[in-house]
């Protein structure tokens, strides 16, 4: 049996109704209205925390904050989930209820789950997805830009909307990763400069950005891209990058030999 972890809660104030102090309580330990009033342009997704990672044979899902069709969902506690060895592509979901009302509260819940149907419900949203192969071990953190889309034993996190403005935007945990891995290098384009450094300065990156720095630095025309498209064309430009810049770091030394 799931439980439901996630909750969307407010009390009925009405006339001829005793007011209880978990009424109170509700309003006092819940700031809706300043979480509404920040976030009432943003889409649907992540807005903070919900951070998966493996622990052994589990899947730990942090406490943190979503949004889903307008309003503010809460997990106030890290959950733990089991996982098996499969080669069959399993997905990591969060799973919304329909509204449940009683004469003193409305309430929204959502469950966390992880089923392999390959296509997302209109009232679910994707956290990650993977393939494990028997033995294997999953990893939750890639070892640089291009494993963030390894088909086998590694959380992919492609496919996980944050919450952004008007529409959900990208990963921050994979910008970081890309924003990094190009200033390994000496980027000489100033659109590769201005976003490595909005990627690790901001929160999170709008998809509107993201998407005009994709078109303008690949000179691709007027178009929007998927998830996976945003991954594939980031990786085209570092990968350019790595082939025509120099390395930093603690590259060998050049020695003159002088022949007598």
């Amino acid at each position: 049996m799931n439980k439901k972890l996630f909750t969307h809660q407010y009390p009925h104030f009405q006339k001829g109704r005793i007011l209880k102090s978990e009424m109170l309580e509700n309003l006092r330990d819940y700031p809706r209205d300043l979480w509404d009033f920040h976030f009432h342009r943003y889409s649907d997704g992540i807005i903070a925390g919900v951070e998966v990672q493996v622990k052994g044979d589990k899947l730990v899902i942090s406490k943190g904050v979503v949004k889903y069709n307008g309003r503010i969902y809460m997990l106030h506690s890290d959950y733990e989930l089991d996982y098996l060895h499969s080669e069959k592509e399993s997905f990591l979901k969060i799973r919304f209820a329909e509204e449940e009302n009683d004469l003193d509260f409305t309430l929204f819940t959502a469950e966390i789950l992880l089923e392999d149907a390959a296509e997302s419900r209109k009232n679910e949203l994707e956290l990650a997805r993977f393939k494990l192969k028997a033995g294997a071990r999953l990893r939750a953190e890639p070892m640089d830009f291009s494993d963030f889309a390894t088909e086998f034993n590694t959380l992919n996190f492609l496919h996980c909307p944050y919450a952004g403005f008007q529409k959900s935007t990208y990963h921050p945990m994979i910008l970081h990763q890309f924003a990094r891995e190009l200033l390994t290098y000496k980027p000489s384009h100033p659109y590769d400069i201005a976003f490595a450094l909005e990627c690790l300065n901001q929160e999170r990156v709008q998809r509107e950005a993201i998407e005009f720095y994709i078109r303008n630095r690949l000179e691709l025309g007027e178009q929007l891209f998927s998830h996976s498209q945003i991954h594939y064309y980031l990786s085209r430009i570092l990968l350019e990058v790595k082939n025509s810049g120099r390395k930093i770091g603690n590259a060998p030394s050049r020695q003159r030999m002088i022949v007598d």
